[in-house]
């Protein structure tokens, strides 16, 4: 083990040894009250707050968010040792092996594969291994809608259930859309949300097809209209003005200013 190395195993001891303290009868109250289910809300918080350093290129934020989600990884592993569930060194040994066992093409017999095909071999894999569960038995549905109809199309399109290109998807967004359009002038709202559910999954399908993640894409938009919005409210502020006081044609002139800074 190289220095890098034997450091890092020093530091998740320290930190191991630093939550066992914490949920020690001489540690801190709050720590010892958690359980799985109580940090969970929370473990999905930081996986969040990391998603989003990652996505603004924030190195020193994203290494203190991976930090915080660590901790929650290494708390819920605690507690379940503590109730002779399962070991930090079995987690730990279980993630190891399924690396080892889901890239044979580096562990076994040594092959160049690309990207998409070690993609593919993993799912395949993945796919025997869980068996019974159905093709997409191992999608969790309680992620982001978004995410989940890109893993949904994804996962499809590796056993050849997809459009040949981009441009037959684009046609589906197009018939998605007059069909929500429709539903909006000849229908109710169950059938509106129905068709506009449609058009979202339709619109994600397109992204896939021309090479982009959805969610990442979306999550830069959302971040892009904060920082604007937040720049405008500057704006307003230099000219006197709050949010509540400006009226749009105020608003839309401050927008345009912040867009340009």
């Amino acid at each position: 083990m190289d220095d890098k190395g034997r450091d890092a195993a020093e530091a998740f001891c320290r930190l191991v040894d630093t939550v066992r303290r914490l949920r020690g009868p001489s540690g801190c109250s709050w720590d010892r009250k958690q359980t799985v289910s109580s940090l969970t809300p929370f473990m999905l918080e930081e996986a969040y707050e990391a998603a989003d350093a990652a996505a603004r290129g924030d190195m020193g934020l994203l290494r203190a968010e991976l930090g915080d989600l660590l901790l929650h990884v290494v708390m819920s592993a605690v507690i379940c040792q503590e109730g002779d569930h399962f070991t930090l060194v079995e987690v730990m040994d279980g993630i190891t092996e399924k690396l080892v066992r889901r890239h044979p093409h580096v562990f076994g017999v040594g092959s160049d594969l690309s990207p998409e095909e070690v993609e593919r071999q993993w799912e395949a894999i993945k796919s025997s291994e869980k068996g019974e569960e159905g093709f997409f038995g191992s999608i969790p549905l309680s992620m982001p809608a978004l995410q989940t109809a890109w893993r949904v199309q994804q996962r499809a399109s590796e056993v050849g259930f997809d459009w040949p290109d981009a441009g037959g998807a684009r046609e589906k967004v197009l018939e998605e859309l007059e069909e929500f359009e429709q539903a909006l002038s000849k229908h109710g709202r169950e059938e509106q949300e129905m068709e506009l559910g449609d058009l979202f999954f339709s619109l994600v399908n397109y992204y896939r097809l021309l090479g982009f993640q959805p969610e990442t894409v979306l999550r830069a938009s959302n971040l892009k209209f904060i920082r604007r919005f937040t720049r405008m409210e500057g704006i307003l502020r230099e000219r006197g003005l709050e949010l509540t006081e400006a009226d749009m044609e105020a608003m839309d002139d401050a927008w345009q200013k912040a867009k340009l800074d």
